[in-house]
This record gives C-alpha cells, structure tokens and sequence, in this order.
C-alpha cells in the first residue's frame, strides 16, 4: 500500500507495500533492532526515570524490549499493558513490572487518557561490590528471574500495597531531585524487594516454572519470537516498502493470520506500527540533521509529504517544523 492511503484502505490491500523506495526483502533475524535505542543509564546513575501524559486511545510504548528492568505506575486513567502475550489492565494507583529483555507495549484505555511514570534500571544498579547475603538471597535471584517483583501491583494486596508506597516515594525522589536522591532510589528498590520477599510475594518467571503446561510456556515464547523477527525487519527496513505478504512470511503465517497476530500481540496494526516508527526516526532526524522536512520524510518511507505531516501531527501533536523550531533546529 502507498502511504497516502487510509488505514482501511491498509488492511485491505494485502498485496501492496507500505512504503515508497525499492529493495530487496532481507531475511536476517536481527532481534537487537527492537532493543530501545534510549541509553537509560544516564549520568552513570544505571536507571532513567520519565513521566508521561496521553490522550485517549493513544499509544503509550511501542512493542519493544531493553535489558533494563522497568516499573510502569499509574498516575491518572488507565493504561492496557502489553507483556508477552500477557495483557494487564493498569488502574489509576496501580503499577507493573517489566522484567529484563520482555517484550513490551501498552496504550491509554478509556476515555479520559492516562498519566504515568517510569522507572528503567538496570539489575546492576543492586548489586553490591561484594557477594554478600544481599547479593545471594535477593538481588541475584531477581536476575536470574527465580524471584521476581509481583507482574502486577495493587493497592488491596499487602504486597501491592507495600510497592506503591514506596514507589510513591521513589517517584517524588526523581521529581524533587534532593541531595542524595539516587541512593534513595536504590535503596527503596532494595526495600521493595525485602519487602517481596517477606510477603512470600516474589514470583518465579522462569519458563515452566509456575507448573503449568510446558506446550503452553512454549507456544507463547514461539509467539513472542515471531513478533521480534517482523519487529526487527520492520526495524531495519523502514524506509522502503514492505508488503504484508513480506512480513507474514518472516512469521510463517497467512496474511490474515498474521494480521490478527499482529494486533492481537501488540494492539495495533501493521501498517500503524510503521507509521509510528517512520514518525519517531523522522522525528530523530529532525532533531540531529538539519535535511530538509520532504528529504526526512522520503528517507523515512514516506513518499507523500502531506500524509506525513498528517501522521506526525497525528502522533506527536505538532507539524514537522513545529518540532524542528522546537528543538533547536531551524
């Protein structure tokens, strides 16, 4: 399909590409294009901490995964949270736990929107410079996913509970930014997960581990494999077109199976997938390059200048040159 035409008009035309300049349809299974570009480990603290507002139905977190452990809480609304092929509803107040290298996405569920904050870290953040009982009871049973936070964290749960209030306080110490705030980050993470542990609240995440089927374990990692391998083609080959035919057969499904696959796995289309990565790496561009905006645009997939205005002002609220003068480019 062209990217001029509807979304409708996406789904129906199984045959026709997404994009505008010609290639060859590569077959690699590069499974590092859907790591997160985003270097969370800044200024050497090994966590990032973000707040985020969006409207109704908007999309929250693309479908991607980063080594870093990540708690997603709440603030406002609802959110529906993506892991794997587990599908959370996230309440106001409420919060999730992402472990290390999961696939994940999630969108604003409702009709008010939702607000949320998230801390990324990385497991390396606690651990201490001796193995020590810490060390061998707690923070390495997190790593090696034997001990987990809760997946979910409520406030009727005495674990839940806990997590969101310390959380809480986690939050106001990246917002306020005291003296001595990054240790407060660590050590109420410490304290989140003896507090796991003195509630019997710590879950195994391991394949098998819960003693459930193990063809059931190995049909969802069979699924959460094939969505990485059309996430990282997409990843990789953006900005040329790329036919649902293409991507179905990098799952080894029918075009309509793959489809519903698709959006069942990460709640958008295809082809609204697409856009939204052409949009953040035109978004990218915008910021570091000084190219001209139809230049981006075609690099990025993009052959009709005016449907990208539209799908970046769709996306990110502001016209191209809007976010250009905005960001420091002219």
């Amino acid at each position: 399909m062209r990217d001029g035409a509807s979304t409708g008009e996406a789904d129906s035309a199984q045959g026709e590409p997404f994009g505008s300049a010609a290639g060859s349809a590569e077959r690699k299974e590069r499974f590092e294009r859907l790591r997160e570009a985003r270097h969370h480990n800044e200024a050497r603290r090994l966590f990032g901490s973000y707040e985020y507002r969006y409207g109704p139905g908007e999309h929250v977190i693309e479908a991607h995964w980063h080594e870093e452990m990540e708690w997603l809480y709440v603030a406002e609304g609802e959110t529906l949270l993506q892991i794997g092929t587990e599908s959370l509803l996230l309440q106001a107040g409420e919060a999730a736990f992402v472990p290390s290298g999961e696939l994940h996405a999630a969108h604003a569920s409702g009709r008010a929107g939702c607000r949320f904050f998230a801390l990324v870290f990385h497991g390396a953040l606690l651990s201490g410079a001796a193995f020590d009982a810490v060390e061998e009871r707690v923070v390495l049973p997190l790593l090696e996913r034997r001990a987990l936070f809760p997946r979910h964290a409520r406030p009727e749960e005495p674990a839940g509970a806990l997590l969101l209030g310390e959380l809480a306080l986690l939050r106001q110490a990246c917002r306020e930014r005291p003296p001595g705030w990054e240790a407060a980050v660590k050590g109420r993470l410490l304290l989140m997960l003896a507090g796991t542990h003195a509630l019997g609240a710590a879950e195994d995440r391991r394949a098998g581990a819960d003693g459930g089927p193990a063809s059931a374990e190995a049909a969802d990692a069979s699924k959460v494999e094939r969505l990485k391998r059309v996430i990282s083609h997409l990843q990789e080959h953006y900005g040329r077109p790329i036919r649902i035919a293409e991507l179905a057969g990098l799952a080894a499904m029918s075009e309509g199976h793959f489809s519903r696959f698709f959006r069942e796995m990460t709640g958008q289309t295809p082809i609204a997938y697409l856009n939204a990565l052409r949009v953040r790496r035109a978004a990218e561009r915008l910021r570091r390059t000084e190219l001209r905006i139809a230049d981006i645009a075609l690099e990025c997939g993009f052959d009709n200048i005016s449907y990208f205005v539209r799908q970046f002002q769709r996306q990110l609220k502001e016209t191209p040159s809007a976010f250009r003068r905005r960001n420091g480019q002219k």
